[in-house]
């Protein structure tokens, strides 16, 4: 149950970052949106990685899992947030959102076991989010760049998925929120500063200020989550797309297609049947 309940709460965190990047990465662009919400994430994730201390498991194969869980997630951002710079959220979001098949595929490959039911209904919930997120077929058709950019964005967020969930198992969860506020501020955010491309504007700072919260506390359920199943809270933790067309509804008066509908009944029915699996 806390796996469902890890991704969910990932799965809600994500959607919010979304839609505020994507409105943040418009006005400034994607590198410098990055960089911000890295500074913010590390601004909150450092005083509680020095109140926990340095942990015993950090050291050998670990180390190397750190690293990719920093640089996958980072590249994963800078990609999405490049594509919602050029291409609408209801076009990248379910790209992007297969994050969660790819992680949890690299989990089964590597001998974590599902259930047939399990696996079914997780199935079932990916179909859903797809459906939930599809775009009215009357609106003009995508960029290819934005295409590419959140299918590049998706099998990197898949690995620094899985990365962060077999670091959860070891580490304590601020240490598993680290790699990617740790590799995103020196490798992004630094050499900005540096040659002093880290200049906003006011209207700016609520949305990255924004992001850089939910990034990092969707990483901070999702690791809680992936502690007892990184398949399970990586599925369910992509159901961020199909937040955000809901949210895109309500909050952008964006309407909803029959498909979409009826890709959010899969969702949330799924969600209710794999709770009741996994009670």
């Amino acid at each position: 149950m806390i796996a469902v309940l890890g991704g969910l709460g990932a799965a809600v965190c994500w959607s919010a970052g979304t839609l505020s990047a994507a409105r943040a990465s418009r006005l400034i662009g994607a590198p410098r949106v990055l960089a911000w919400v890295m500074l913010v994430g590390l601004a909150v994730n450092a005083p509680l990685v020095i109140v926990s201390g340095l942990p015993e498991g950090l050291r050998g194969g670990r180390i190397v899992w750190f690293a990719v869980a920093g640089a996958a997630n980072v590249g994963g951002l800078l990609l999405a947030y490049d594509a919602l710079r050029v291409g609408k959220v209801s076009i990248v979001a379910p790209i992007t959102s297969t994050e969660g098949a790819i992680a949890a595929l690299l989990a089964v490959v590597a001998g974590e076991s599902l259930r047939l039911g399990s696996a079914f209904v997780l199935g079932a919930i990916a179909v859903g989010v797809v459906l939930a997120s599809r775009t009215p077929s009357d609106r003009p058709s995508h960029p290819l760049r934005a295409t590419l950019l959140a299918v590049g964005a998706a099998l990197s967020f898949g690995v620094g998925l899985y990365a962060t969930g077999r670091i959860s198992m070891s580490l304590p969860i601020v240490w598993a929120m680290l790699p990617p506020r740790l590799v995103g501020t020196a490798v992004v955010a630094a050499p900005a500063l540096a040659r002093g491309r880290l200049r906003i504007v006011p209207a700016v700072i609520p949305f990255v200020v924004l992001s850089g919260l939910c990034e990092i506390g969707g990483f901070a359920s999702y690791a809680a989550g992936a502690r007892h199943s990184i398949a399970i809270s990586a599925v369910l933790a992509s159901q961020f797309a199909a937040l955000a067309a809901v949210a895109a509804y309500f909050l952008l008066k964006e309407r909803l297609t029959r498909v979409q509908v009826g890709g959010i009944v899969v969702v949330v029915a799924g969600v209710a049947l794999l709770s009741a699996l996994q009670a």
